[in-house]
């Protein structure tokens, strides 16, 4: 029927309207990455007038700009590859050990792993301020905290759930 062919082409085209996210995404690591040199060269300023406690959270700052980069990197590059086409790259020598291999359900995981990284490093920025942190703000952080880590180990336990009922259908 010409009109259902017609529908499921534009359903399936529809998936490009997320490439322009994707090069959002880009901008925005650009823009990361400038405010971590900005960062950067802010420190480079004042380091000899930090104590070792403030230097630390200022390198924290930045762990954690890093980690937020590395989250985009995954994201953009798997995204684009799982839901709207393949990349040709053929030719390239540096490709990453990951490329090609997250499926959907394996990007959420590292995702969720990520969000728990980037998380224990403000948990962590808080314990190292915890005199100018209220207690009630400490909790808050430890319990938001203990939520994303136990997503990301349901997230992985349904995975190899999914992963072993497929296996075992695969078998049959």
């Amino acid at each position: 029927m010409p009109l259902e062919r017609f529908i499921e082409r534009l359903i399936f085209a529809s998936r490009w309207l997320q490439a322009p996210l994707y090069v959002g995404l880009i901008v925005v690591m650009a823009l990361l990455a400038a405010k971590f040199f900005q960062e950067l060269v802010h420190l480079t300023a004042i380091l000899w007038t930090l104590n070792e406690y403030r230097l630390v959270l200022a390198v924290l700052g930045l762990v954690d700009m890093v980690m937020v980069a590395n989250l985009i990197v995954m994201v953009v590059i798997s995204g684009y590859e799982n839901f709207v086409s393949r990349l040709e790259l053929d030719g390239v020598k540096d490709r990453l050990s990951w490329f090609g291999k997250l499926d959907a359900g394996s990007l959420k995981i590292k995702l969720a792993s990520s969000i728990v990284a980037i998380s224990s490093i403000h948990l962590l920025k808080a314990f190292l301020d915890v005199n100018e942190i209220p207690t009630e703000k400490l909790i808050l952080l430890v319990v938001i905290h203990l939520t994303f880590i136990v997503s990301a180990l349901m997230l992985a336990y349904l995975d190899k759930m999914l992963g072993q009922k497929n296996a075992q259908k695969d078998e049959a």
